[in-house]
């Protein structure tokens, strides 16, 4: 897929646009546009796929590195860089899989498959966590608890997930709109 200097562009200043706001303090936890990217991501670079991981990953990568610079300069108690992490990168970019889905773009697609993406990053990450620390004993009654904890982020990431869809989605379809026109114009 040949990329035009326009489309890198705003390649780029998407994942530092999300990456920048992911870091804003008092933003509620979870309510952050990276599983929006992911499903945005798998839908509009089928052909070149590796653009639609590197959506996400590359927003999350560099939000870390600044949490890492603020933890270093002790501007903040969140470290950038954890163990788990790799973990949280791989679940992450396994929810670019849910754009591969939306091979129908309209509104009720989009919000279903937002909501889906949004509930497997819950599921699967604190199943993660669970499994993965020592923060909750490795029992059902720990996975429960471990579930539970999160449900105020799962609540904000369905938010987010919805309301980063569609200003991704929106906005996208109203620059094909805005590029059919111009180049009706044109001919």
């Amino acid at each position: 897929m040949k990329k035009s200097s326009s489309i890198i562009l705003a390649f780029v200043l998407l994942l530092v646009i999300a990456a920048v706001y992911r870091i804003i303090p008092g933003r509620p936890g979870g309510f952050a546009p990276q599983y929006s990217m992911a499903v945005f991501g798998g839908a509009i670079f089928l052909k070149d796929k590796k653009w639609a991981f590197l959506l996400p990953i590359g927003s999350l990568f560099i939000s870390d590195v600044i949490y890492q610079i603020l933890f270093k300069a002790n501007l903040t108690t969140m470290p950038g860089f954890y163990s788990g992490q790799l973990v949280n990168y791989a679940i992450f970019a396994s929810v670019t899989f849910f754009g591969f889905l939306l091979k129908k773009q309209n509104v009720l697609n989009i919000a279903v498959v937002s909501i889906l993406a949004a509930t497997y990053y819950f599921v699967v990450s604190n199943f993660a966590v669970w499994a993965m620390t020592d923060y909750y004993p490795h029992t059902y009654i720990g996975l429960t608890a471990c579930y539970e904890a999160a449900i105020p982020f799962y609540k904000y990431s369905l938010y987010a997930s919805l309301v980063f869809s569609a200003l991704l989605f929106g906005g996208y379809a109203l620059l094909e709109k805005y590029k059919l026109k111009s180049e009706q114009v044109t001919i």
